[in-house]
């Protein structure tokens, strides 16, 4: 799976110029620019200048993800990620990714639950060539037997690489969903079973690109140093002739109330330690439940003051960490389904399972018995709103970028962008109590336990 590299000097140094330009030493409070759009084809196109660093991100956004490929063809969203970088119209093979380095950019893409995107970021004037790039491949791709053949071997080998023949491979981002879902759309493995890979056919590929592929399906975030008049004129002039296509409906992915805990084991022959993971379902999105689990989020688990951290790792020594959170595939709010909060922690063989589900439980009874105080509260306010300010200004802009993109696809709305700090804002001691008593009980809970190698 091809994922983004960040790199931490820049984002911060990103971070940075996005306080002094949103005015938060003023406490003038957070605002984006946010000009958006639909062209006639039905593309979303959400225009964000930023004049800090003369770059732009161009990020491509489709609403295709894992949880609507197609049945009997898992990891089918994933393998078309990499058949987008085989030749379009006017670019032939890989010549899409040599087309941005020799202009001096960075590209990647990535295959999520809800969507698959595609991003450069470039000198700014070097707009048009990413543009016209992304319209070409948009337009048509080069899907030939031969291309398909050689993907399903790269993806196949991925698969091997980063799962099968890793100790604790896919645990627990890919394992987790398998376990707690009963939905299949959320429920099956994302990142495609060999016999699956190998019976996808060029017909299937052809129809898929066809379908989900299409302008009304998409959208299209430019962020940095542009002009928004002619960078919309652009983008008209480069995708506003690619036709539509009408689509279909989208699955049924909801969950039922889970009432039970599960309890799962797994063995593991290349890993030398137990671990443990255990996820709840999220209350739905952008819900008042959903906010206040953003901050249960920051008190349980973010950062060394956590009461995880603290309990598992500093009081009980039991791990040297606790790692997960809301949406292991990104963040919070570029989802659109049924969502899990989790954490997971290798540990010594000399520690069990329930001595960590022991000390588990005593912080979940913490938060559920009796509100949490409102210096709590202030405290994960400020660890969330500087999370939040640094994914938005990662990477040269792209975490603005996806943010964006996800509002259009999702909500119809990117402006949503500067709501959020407000909505954190309005949850109460009483409501987290509320959302933990509900969403962090015993009964909504998944528990998947990692057994190395008998004798290891």
């Amino acid at each position: 799976m091809v994922t983004h590299r960040w790199s931490r000097v820049a984002g911060t140094l990103a971070c940075l110029a996005l306080l002094l330009q949103i005015g938060l030493a003023d406490n003038e409070g957070y605002n984006v620019p946010v000009e958006y759009q639909k062209l006639s084809n039905g593309l979303k196109v959400i225009l964000s200048p930023d004049h800090t660093a003369p770059t732009v991100v161009v990020a491509v956004y489709y609403n295709i993800g894992f949880r609507i490929e197609p049945k009997n063809r898992t990891g089918f969203a994933h393998l078309f990620e990499h058949m987008m970088f085989q030749g379009s119209e006017n670019l032939g093979k890989m010549e899409f990714i040599r087309l941005v380095q020799r202009n001096g950019g960075v590209l990647n893409g990535s295959t999520r639950f809800d969507f698959t995107n595609y991003f450069e970021v470039v000198p700014a004037h070097k707009l048009e060539t990413a543009l016209w790039a992304e319209a070409d491949r948009m337009k048509g791709l080069n899907i030939t037997q031969e291309n398909l053949t050689n993907q399903q071997g790269v993806v196949k080998n991925e698969v091997r690489v980063n799962v099968l023949n890793q100790p604790y491979g896919g645990f627990p981002w890919l394992d987790m969903p398998q376990y707690a879902n009963v939905n299949w759309n959320n429920a099956h493995n994302f990142y495609g079973d060999m016999k699956d890979l190998d019976s996808a056919t060029l017909t299937d590929v052809q129809q898929f690109f066809k379908t989900f592929y299409a302008p009304n399906n998409a959208a299209i975030a430019v962020v940095g140093d542009f002009d928004p008049k002619e960078a919309l004129a652009l983008i008209k002039k480069y995708f506003g002739g690619i036709p539509l296509t009408p689509q279909p409906p989208k699955p049924d992915l909801t969950e039922p109330r889970q009432e039970q805990e599960k309890r799962f084991t797994k063995q593991d022959t290349l890993a030398n330690r137990p671990a443990i993971a255990i996820a709840y379902h999220m209350p739905e999105r952008n819900t008042p439940e959903f906010y206040a689990m953003g901050l249960l989020d920051q008190i349980l688990l973010q950062g060394d003051d956590s009461k995880l951290i603290q309990k598992l790792v500093k009081a009980k020594g039991y791990a040297g960490g606790v790692e997960g959170g809301i949406n292991l595939l990104g963040n919070m709010h570029n989802y659109n389904g049924p969502m899990l909060w989790m954490a997971s922690l290798i540990h010594d063989k000399s520690v069990s399972a329930d001595d960590i589900l022991k000390a588990w439980d005593e912080v979940m009874d913490d938060v559920t018995s009796k509100p949490i105080d409102r210096a709590t509260v202030e405290r994960a306010l400020v660890k969330l709103r500087s999370n939040f300010y640094d994914n938005v200004g990662g990477f040269f802009g792209f975490g603005r970028a996806d943010l964006l993109a996800s509002f259009a696809l999702f909500d119809d709305n990117p402006a949503r962008i500067n709501t959020l700090e407000d909505q954190f804002k309005k949850v109460t001691p009483e409501l987290m109590q509320k959302t933990a008593r509900e969403y962090l009980r015993s009964t909504n809970r998944t528990i998947l336990i990692i057994e190395p190698k008998s004798g290891s």
